[in-house]
Parts: structure tokens; C-alpha cells; sequence
């Protein structure tokens, strides 16, 4: 007698195999002899030929039809479509980096969760994602990297100048204004000058650096 695992999986293969049956959005789950077949097919046809092919396995003694028929013309409104829809979504989106978010759908309910680094793009995702067609809530649980304060980063600017045998640390002038460094003092060569900005440009958060060091 064969067990649910083989069964389930022998009707797994025979769907696979049947030429006139799109497996690909079909599931399979067996107990006690019972298929029970969910997902959905674009027509009525291609749901019978599912079950028949079920029905051909040696083993199965029911099968439960949960398939649905999705004409293509239909809303895209099942969790696998609307996270499918929302992944594109997001990788069209410049303010959203997709690869770092995950995306959850259950029921029509969205949740998503990873690691941003700006609260605009936390807020970018939750927008696009209430876009979609059958999404009833987004919850959004993404969080936002913290990003050390502009003290820490002008420290962290500052010792690495420090640990440079080329520069003299205390010509070189460091303000820090969110994410921007503003470097000024004097510098012997310009070569110094652009180890500088290389530091600057290091610490962690840095968009802009106005460099107005001058040569001595």
C-alpha cells in the first residue's frame, strides 16, 4: 500500500506528464487514498483532465476537485497572483529596493516585512502594494536601518584622516549635515585632498560631500 508521500507524489508526476493539464498552479495533497486537488486552470476542460489524470494513478481511491477555473480576462485577485503582481511592482519602482523585501499574501491580506534603509522607501512600498487589485490591508513591518548620528559619522571621519600618514588631521575641517559631509581646512597636495573625500565618502550614510578644502 502506498503511502500519502508517494501517492501525492505519483500524482504530482502524472499531472506533469499529461500533455492537455498546466500544472503549474495545480496542488496535490493526499490522505488515506484521497486526493484533494486545489489551484487554478484557465478552463473547465483542462480541470477534468486533471482530475481524470489523477484518477489514473493506481492508489487513489477519491479524488476532492478544488480547482478553480480562472479565465484570463479575470481579475488577478489570488494570493500567488497578487504577489506576483506586487514583486513586478516593486522591481519597476527606483524607490523601492525589491530585492531586500519580502512580500507575504494571505487571503488578499499583504504583509510585508525586510530591511530598508529610508523611511520613504519604507512608505513607497506600502503604497505601491495597496495598488493591486484584491488587496484588502498591507501590514507593514519593514524596518528602517538605523543610520549612526551625524556626531558618530564625523568621528568616524576623522580617525580614518587620523590613521593616514599622508594627511594632517588637523588642517582638514569635518561638519556633518544629515547625510551631508562638508569638508574645509588646507591641505599640503591635492592627492591629500582626495584622500579626504575618500574618507568621507567611507563613513556610513554619506550621499553628498561639498568639498571646499583648499590648497595651502
Amino acid at each position: 500500500m502506498k503511502t500519502d508521500t508517494q501517492l501525492q507524489k505519483d500524482v504530482v508526476e502524472e499531472l506533469s506528464w499529461a500533455p492537455d493539464v498546466e500544472h503549474g498552479h495545480i496542488g496535490v495533497a493526499a490522505h488515506g487514498g484521497v486526493i484533494t486537488l486545489s489551484g487554478h486552470v484557465p478552463n473547465y476542460a483542462m480541470k477534468m483532465a486533471a482530475e481524470h489524470a489523477a484518477r489514473r494513478v493506481i492508489g487513489v481511491k477519491a479524488v476532492a476537485q478544488e480547482i478553480e477555473v480562472r479565465f484570463a480576462s479575470d481579475p488577478k485577485t489570488s494570493d500567488e497572483e497578487i504577489a506576483q503582481r506586487i514583486l513586478s511592482l516593486f522591481a519597476w519602482d527606483v524607490s523601492i529596493p525589491d530585492r531586500r523585501v519580502q512580500v507575504k499574501v494571505e487571503k488578499g491580506y499583504v504583509t510585508l516585512t525586510g530591511e530598508v534603509d529610508w523611511h520613504y522607501q519604507k512608505q513607497a512600498a506600502s503604497k505601491a502594494a495597496g495598488r493591486i487589485s484584491g488587496v484588502k490591508s498591507v501590514v507593514n513591518s519593514l524596518n528602517v536601518r538605523e543610520r549612526p548620528a551625524a556626531f558618530d559619522v564625523r568621528e568616524r571621519i576623522i580617525a580614518a584622516l587620523k590613521r593616514s600618514a599622508e594627511v594632517d588631521a588637523n588642517s582638514i575641517e569635518v561638519s556633518v549635515d544629515g547625510s551631508t559631509v562638508r569638508l574645509g581646512g588646507w591641505v599640503r597636495a591635492w592627492n591629500e585632498r582626495r584622500i579626504a573625500e575618500a574618507a568621507a565618502w567611507a563613513a556610513p550614510g554619506v550621499l553628498r560631500v561639498d568639498d571646499n578644502i583648499v590648497l595651502a
